[in-house]
């Protein structure tokens, strides 16, 4: 489910009778800036972090004047949640399944359509736009090159949105999987989303490097695999929190937004 403020300049948002200071959420905004509703998602944020303080103050970690900051909720994690950690099979089994993720001098050849995210856009009508756009592109895929000259917001544009030849960590992480972790070429039938906007991608050509062997790797993906169970079970227990709480003026559902800023 998502979690989704009450939409409103009047609504208030409460956790347990504490009132979350609608200027707190207005520069909490800034943070939120790629979400389809900044403001909505910011409050869901603070809305969890208070859901977190009133935790550690029940459990005596901290006292009801103090702040709760990451060394607080790392102890309030570790003391409330167990996560059991993956085994060797578990590893294999994910190597296995993800091929493109474990190799090396991979090259990917890709172009794109930039939609940029700036303080003033309006996220929800720049997100239409480059959906639009998308669906403009996969109907006529020739016409790729000239609609990045004309819409895109990155210096590619002037060349059609080229961004020649990629090699892994030449762009940010979240663009990065999306070149690197598939086999998929052409236009990509989604939007790609990172921190610096809305994204329409072709990916023209593939060079394929080597692959790393298991042995090389397995200590990455039982670091990785932790990670994505101990982030599962952060999302429950603040649904359990959540569902146990008075919540008023935003709407936690499963708790599967941003969990802490």
């Amino acid at each position: 489910m998502s979690m989704q403020a009450t939409s409103g300049s009047a609504t208030v948002v409460r956790i347990n009778g504490v009132v979350i200071d609608a200027a707190l959420i207005a520069e909490e905004e800034q943070h939120h800036a790629g979400e389809p509703e900044p403001l909505a998602a910011a409050a869901c944020a603070l809305a969890i972090h208070e859901l977190l303080r009133q935790r550690a103050v029940a459990l005596q970690l901290i006292s009801d004047s103090d702040a709760l900051d990451d060394a607080c909720v790392d102890a309030l994690l570790e003391r409330e949640l167990a996560v059991p950690e993956p085994t060797r099979a578990d590893c294999e089994r994910y190597y296995q399944n993800h091929p493109a993720r474990f190799r090396r001098n991979d090259i990917v050849y890709a172009s794109h359509i930039l939609f940029a995210v700036t303080d003033r856009a309006p996220v929800a009508l720049l997100l239409q736009k480059a959906q639009q756009t998308l669906q403009q592109v996969l109907e006529a895929p020739e016409t790729f090159e000239a609609v990045a000259r004309e819409v895109s917001n990155c210096p590619s544009a002037g060349v059609g949105g080229s961004l020649g030849q990629l090699l892994r960590g030449d762009s940010v992480p979240e663009f990065e999987r999306v070149l690197f972790d598939s086999t998929e070429t052409g236009v990509l039938p989604r939007i790609v989303k990172t921190r610096f906007g809305f994204h329409v991608v072709r990916i023209e050509h593939r060079v394929a490097g080597d692959t790393v062997p298991f042995d090389a790797v397995e200590a990455e993906i039982a670091q990785y695999l932790e990670a994505r169970v101990r982030h599962k079970a952060t999302q429950q227990y603040v649904s359990i929190l959540a569902s146990q709480a008075q919540v008023e003026g935003v709407d936690l559902g499963a708790a599967n937004g941003p969990l802490v800023q």
